[in-house]
């Protein structure tokens, strides 16, 4: 008995939440949150989520070791 398969197979739509810098945690999309340029280097982005923001948590760049709130 030969089965037909048909192409209507649901694709799972993948989706990268970003990781806090401060507490390590991935910041789902509905968060407030932001993103930034380190302040030394300028080349690393910087993710911080809103507890971190609102705590004052510390944050370290991890190209040029600055660090920050």
């Amino acid at each position: 008995m030969a089965t037909s398969s048909n192409s209507s197979s649901k694709q799972a739509e993948i989706i990268i939440t970003p990781i806090c810098t401060s507490c390590k945690r991935p910041i789902p999309p509905t968060e407030k949150a932001v993103k930034f340029l380190c302040p030394n280097c300028g080349e690393v982005t910087i993710w911080r989520c809103n507890k971190c923001r609102k705590l004052s948590l510390p944050y370290k760049c991890v190209k040029c070791g600055f660090e920050g709130p």
